[in-house]
């Protein structure tokens, strides 16, 4: 088996890169970021993806939007998302297409290397591997589309619910307009608006508060 390894701390890259090979895995990479990962799978071939939530630059949701942009770019490379951080609404997305060879567990969670090389195996035969505690988050916010926002950004969609600019919101709020822009775009991420040219991203967002209120 062939496996891709994109972490950023060191010793728990060195660490799993040295686990698969003990474990007879090849490793054929091992990255810090998630920069050009549809690029580096083509020109490496790995069967299998275990990457991070949380990368450089930000520190925010690179890994799993990076493991979505694979699973659409390379359908037949299984990932395996390994994180300290559950993240509902790409966890919800990397699962919606059903077709198996993923999972999402958690590093404090992992009870021993040989559950975790068997959670390897499983989503390269086409499985799927979720921590009981994912299940568990994905379940509670089912019915909540607002559920994985911060109060913070409640706070700033709904003032764009009342009609408000990025400008009148940072007024209310005492805060600058960039870190409004950096709220809206967060608020998209969440709650998993692309961005569309056909559809208007600020009038979806305010659709969801308005299912949610």
């Amino acid at each position: 088996m062939r496996i891709l390894l994109v972490e950023d701390s060191v010793l728990l890259r060195e660490g799993l890169a040295r686990l698969f090979d003990e474990a007879g895995y090849l490793t054929v990479g091992a990255f810090p970021d998630a920069e050009g990962i549809v690029e580096r799978v083509n020109a490496l071939g790995p069967d299998v993806v275990v990457m991070d939530v949380r990368l450089p630059p930000d520190f925010h949701d690179e890994g799993i939007r990076a493991a979505l942009e694979l699973r659409r770019a390379a359908p037949q490379v299984a990932v395996l998302v390994l994180s300290q951080y559950v993240e509902t609404v790409y966890a919800r997305e990397l699962l919606a297409d059903a077709r198996g060879g993923v999972g999402y567990l958690l590093k404090d969670r992992v009870t021993s290397l040989e559950e975790f090389t068997a959670a390897v195996r499983r989503v390269h035969a086409g499985g799927t591997v979720l921590d009981p505690l994912v299940v568990k988050r994905l379940v509670a916010t089912a019915r909540d589309p607002l559920a994985a926002l911060t109060p913070r950004e409640r706070d700033v969609l709904e003032l764009i619910a009342e009609g408000r600019s990025n400008t009148s919101i940072a007024s209310e709020l005492t805060i600058g307009t960039g870190a409004v822009e950096k709220h809206v775009s967060s608020i998209f991420s969440r709650l998993g608006l692309a961005d569309s040219l056909s559809d208007n991203r600020r009038v979806l967002a305010v659709l969801a508060y308005l299912q949610r209120t």
